[in-house]
């Protein structure tokens, strides 16, 4: 006969389950730490909704965290520019107000702004302009593309910008939502790259452009 005092409970958890459910409480705190921290403002210098730079008269506003939603923005006749702050509603916005260009799809995450199904320099039909991808033969990125940047481990979501401005080796972009800290224009190197042109950063999937440009 077994003794009793030496006998594990059949109710007990086994070592095995014991380490998943602290895997799994781990990983939902971390998830919950993620989606919580990333809604909040950390930066005391600017509020949410601050106008704090414009690019050919195009505001670009804080939004503080970068997973925060403040409202949908619609035009005045009721085209949906994006959520209020994103890095997408800037994008729209921009072509909106300065040339009048609405997207035949006004919807979808900054990641869906890049088609992979694609050739190179074909027509994005969804957003009605030209798509060409990073190391495209077409030539160097133009000011007033839009960048299309691939989504990360924390960013699940991808990130777009405009290109303000081409210099010889680099780009300036535009951006809304970069983050709390992060500020609205960057300097990314470009180069020749074999018969093709490249901006330097491993996110980089490609630019769109309009078709009259």
């Amino acid at each position: 006969m077994k003794s009793l005092l030496h006998s594990t409970p059949r109710w007990l958890p086994t070592k095995t389950v014991l380490s998943l459910l602290l895997v799994a409480g781990l990983l939902g705190t971390l998830f919950l730490s993620y989606h919580v921290g990333t809604r909040i403002n950390p930066n005391r210098e600017h509020q949410v909704g601050d106008r704090i730079d414009s690019l050919n008269g195009v505001a670009i506003y804080f939004n503080g965290g970068v997973n925060n939603v403040v409202s949908r923005n619609l035009s005045a006749d009721g085209y949906n520019l994006g959520l209020s702050y994103q890095c997408v509603e800037f994008v729209k916005r921009y072509y909106y107000e300065r040339f009048g260009h609405r997207m035949p799809d006004s919807y979808g995450h900054a990641r869906d702004f890049f088609d992979l199904t694609l050739v190179d320099g074909a027509l994005n039909q969804r957003r009605n302009l030209l798509q060409f991808v990073n190391g495209t033969t077409a030539g160097p990125p133009q000011a007033d593309d839009i960048v299309i940047f691939r989504p990360s481990l924390l960013n699940p979501y991808g990130h777009v910008a405009v290109v303000a401005a081409v210099n010889p080796e680099s780009i300036e972009i535009a951006q809304q939502n970069a983050g709390p800290f992060s500020p609205s224009r960057e300097l990314l190197a470009f180069k020749k790259r074999g018969p093709g042109w490249a901006i330097d950063h491993p996110r980089v999937q490609g630019w769109l452009r309009r078709i009259s440009q």
